[in-house]
């Protein structure tokens, strides 16, 4: 029994797990997990893109990083692999596997992928475990939210938010992008020199939530638009692009038809998440 990858690319997280697996070739079984369907959000990665299409109709309901998930998915099998029942999830025979970085670190190990990505140096591995640490508590603390509040939160509850909701995130981002570039990028081509590395990838797909629901946090950034070009370049554009697909097209869902039941569940779910 292969490798098998339970990812939601709505997920920053799983976006991460995603490019990275693809950019270093490791065979993998993509076991999609839908947030909605596939026709609102976008198409899946083309078939022989390396990653096997999941079948619809499987699954029920489970807890991702960033979102409550509904509708046909294969959460059912990401629930017998994760006990926290989270994706992303990680399947390698009988061994499971939960949490981006975990997962990451698991597959830059067991497929020896180029020695960037997570240096075997110490001072340049304890570099990447810094920024992973900060991230968290950083710009994954505001950068979601642009999504919450643009998207999610009207769609279920009915009502947009304030503006100065977003005007509140925006400028708690806005000062994490600054020690981001000040502290971590300074004049570098990647966060800890020449090379990309597991810190860069996870920082740009976090980066890209918000551009995605029109929150453009590159403009009038150089320094960041130069690196985030760097990386996308060191993924390839074509990769780098497929993944965030979805996240492109995330507005149209304010289109679609949520079941009452739903919103009455979910909506104080995700003004909890904005707190």
């Amino acid at each position: 029994m292969g490798l098998e990858l339970y990812l939601d690319l709505l997920s920053q997280p799983c976006r991460s797990i995603y490019i990275f697996a693809r950019s270093n070739n490791i065979p993998f079984e993509f076991k999609q997990v839908e947030l909605f369907k596939e026709s609102v959000l976008g198409k899946k990665p083309a078939a022989g893109s390396g990653a096997e299409q999941p079948h619809a109709g499987e699954g029920n309901t489970l807890l991702t990083s960033d979102f409550v998930l509904v509708g046909p998915s294969n959460s059912e099998g990401a629930g017998k692999v994760s006990l926290l029942k989270k994706v992303p999830a990680l399947k390698d025979g009988d061994f499971t596997l939960a949490e981006c970085t975990a997962i990451l670190l698991y597959l830059s190990r067991k497929y020896n992928t180029p020695d960037h990505w997570y240096p075997s140096d110490i001072q340049k591995r304890a570099q990447v475990d810094e920024y992973l640490s900060w991230h968290h508590t950083n710009i994954r603390a505001n950068a979601p939210k642009t999504m919450w509040i643009k998207v999610l939160i009207p769609l279920f509850t009915g009502q947009p938010l304030p503006s100065e909701k977003l005007q509140e995130v925006m400028e708690g981002l806005s000062a994490s992008l600054k020690q981001f570039e000040e502290r971590f990028l300074k004049d570098k081509a990647f966060i800890i020199g020449s090379e990309i590395s597991l810190a860069d990838l996870v920082a740009v797909v976090e980066l890209m939530q918000p551009v995605g629901v029109g929150c453009d946090i590159f403009e009038d950034r150089p320094r960041l638009m130069e690196w985030r070009r760097r990386v996308e370049d060191a993924v390839g554009k074509e990769l780098f692009f497929q993944a965030h697909e979805m996240i492109f097209n995330i507005k149209e869902l304010s289109n679609i038809q949520i079941h009452p039941q739903l919103k009455e569940h979910l909506a104080p779910v995700l003004m909890k998440m904005l707190k």
